[in-house]
């Protein structure tokens, strides 16, 4: 892989996303009813690193795939910031992939039109020969032939129509790409060979991912930085190796109980319970507490903020100190934090 940059090529700060969800005002008036807003992201910080893979997880509901959309100006932020920066250039370097590749590539195309699309609108090849050339290299780049570019997306399977999604997106000639659960309506063998070229285009070209998943085998496979979210806020951030090996948050560490283990199927484990709750109406406090096996008054009360620990991951957890010593593994926080 390419080496990273001195500086993040993107950095979020403070970004939300919120979502007006209230009756209309003369309702609201008659009725004595307040305004309610959804607060599908709020208050997010992170920075991902030149040819890195940040992955962000969580349950479904929990905000990560409003991200995806913020990121590529699908949706527009209620505040906060994100910036990209060494270089990069706006929506010629940003480009998505999407869950559902079927519904993302127009049925009535053939491959080839939709791949040579956005290099005739971004006028990236002078003529119609060198724009073919380019869509059979992209082609045989992502696995498939340059005959394919006469077919259209309903004769190829799920993983294929992945890997034509892949070369659009590659087509623009994007550095970042920002890949929405792009393998969970594949099989897992097909999910294997999507997730390896995704890492081999990385190495070569020093692509930059951030990766939207709830499948915490994929993320582990795939990551370089592993970010948890919980309603629409980050609980945990660190290097893919020490979150997976140490998790601090409760939430985490829940998560990663529902990670099937070959070595010992029959372990025991603590089943994640209970509901998560409304993003219109969350609880005060730590919004984990309803739920969390080591909530105090203080989770009831106040809520947490991002510190960071020794080993350069960040934990929003009042209990982190005495979670750590409950499962045996003391761990210091950084003075001051």
């Amino acid at each position: 892989m390419l080496p990273a940059g001195d500086r993040p090529l993107l950095v979020v700060k403070d970004l939300a996303c919120w979502f007006d969800i209230s009756a209309p005002l003369l309702n609201r008036v008659l009725e004595g009813r307040s305004r309610l807003l959804l607060k599908a992201v709020d208050g997010v910080s992170f920075s991902v690193d030149r040819s890195r893979t940040l992955s962000i997880v969580g349950e479904s509901g929990c905000g990560k795939s409003t991200i995806a959309r913020l990121l590529v100006g699908l949706n527009r932020p209620t505040s906060g910031s994100i910036v990209f920066g060494e270089g990069a250039q706006g929506a010629l370097r940003i480009q998505m992939i999407f869950q559902d590749p079927y519904a993302s590539l127009n049925p009535r195309w053939r491959v080839s039109d939709i791949i040579a699309e956005p290099i005739r609108t971004l006028k990236l090849r002078l003529d119609a020969a060198s724009t073919q050339k380019r869509v059979d290299e992209l082609l045989l780049l992502v696995g498939l032939s340059p005959a394919d570019g006469r077919k259209f997306p309903h004769e190829f399977s799920g993983g294929q129509r992945q890997r034509i999604s892949i070369a659009r997106a590659l087509a623009t000639e994007a550095e970042f790409l920002v890949c929405d659960e792009p393998t969970s309506a594949l099989d897992v063998s097909v999910q294997a060979q999507i997730l390896n070229l995704m890492r081999e285009l990385q190495s070569e070209f020093g692509l930059t991912y951030v990766f939207i998943s709830h499948n915490l085998s994929v993320v582990r496979h795939m990551s370089d930085r592993v970010a948890v979210m919980y309603l629409g806020r980050l609980v945990e951030e660190a290097d893919a190796e020490t979150l997976f090996a140490n998790p601090r948050h409760p939430y985490t560490r829940l998560l990663l109980e529902t990670i099937p283990d070959v070595e010992a199927p029959n372990r025991q484990r603590q089943p994640l319970g209970g509901e998560v709750p409304s993003p219109i109406d969350p609880p005060p406090g730590c919004t984990f507490h309803p739920r969390c096996p080591l909530a105090r008054d203080k989770c009831r009360a106040e809520r947490p903020e991002l510190r960071e620990t020794a080993d350069g991951a960040r934990v929003a957890c009042f209990a982190l100190d005495w979670a750590d010593a409950l499962a045996g593994r003391p761990v210091e926080a950084v003075p001051g934090t």
